[in-house]
């Protein structure tokens, strides 16, 4: 999980306005899990086009994309692109999703997902240390990951030199503690409004105990 900055973001949709090419951004993962507006308000920079998953759907199988009128109004039935799709307006999918985007709305709901992820990752990244690994971590709201180096990690080449063995013993590790985390560095870890503090405790105490006695 490597969060992307600002200025990055930024300077795609400063360059792609300047030689008329659309920024497309993919929120299959973000959206609505780091800000109600998915990574675009987060980091104020709004693309031509977006792609969303199945978290509007409140985790059931649908996808949507979006974008400005004059994009949208070519697709059908307004334009000549065709497009459909067999789960297309689920009602079983939209009335979850609906239900999850109103759970999102409610106050205090994005600060306490914030302050869970910060809660895990913090936990886990101090047990590992101090059992005398390297390791290191970050997340963005319900979004987070880690990698065994020392770090910080902040492009694809550092984080192919992190130790992607150790990783691996460390995720069967904790799967057999009953821990279910991202099987890949390169993956996100998503924290969920319904896990309790217990959980977060469980699981950054069955990381300690990995740390101290099977790494």
């Amino acid at each position: 999980f490597i969060p992307p900055t600002e200025a990055f973001l930024k300077g795609l949709r400063e360059m792609t306005t300047k030689y008329g090419a659309l920024l497309v951004f993919d929120e299959v993962m973000t959206g609505f899990r780091i800000a109600y507006g998915g990574a675009q308000e987060y980091f104020g920079v709004t693309p031509d086009v977006t792609t969303l998953g199945k978290v509007i759907g409140g985790g059931l199988p649908v996808g949507a994309y979006g974008g400005k009128k004059e994009i949208m109004e070519l697709v059908a039935p307004a334009g000549p692109m065709y497009q459909a799709g067999t789960l297309s307006g689920n009602p079983l999918a939209m009335t979850a999703g609906i239900k999850t985007l109103e759970i999102l709305q409610r106050p205090g709901a994005y600060a306490d997902l914030d302050r869970k992820t910060t809660k895990l990752v913090d936990g886990i990244l101090e047990a590992g240390k101090a059992a005398g690994h390297a390791v290191c971590g970050g997340s963005i709201s319900g979004m987070f990951g880690f990698f065994f180096c020392d770090g910080p990690v902040s492009n694809f080449k550092e984080a192919t030199e992190s130790d992607t063995v150790k990783f691996g013993k460390w995720h069967r590790a904790m799967l057999e503690r009953g821990v279910y985390l991202a099987p890949s560095q390169y993956e996100a870890g998503f924290m969920s409004l319904a896990h309790s503090d217990d959980d977060i405790d469980n699981t950054i105490q069955a990381a300690k105990d990995v740390f101290d006695n099977v790494l």
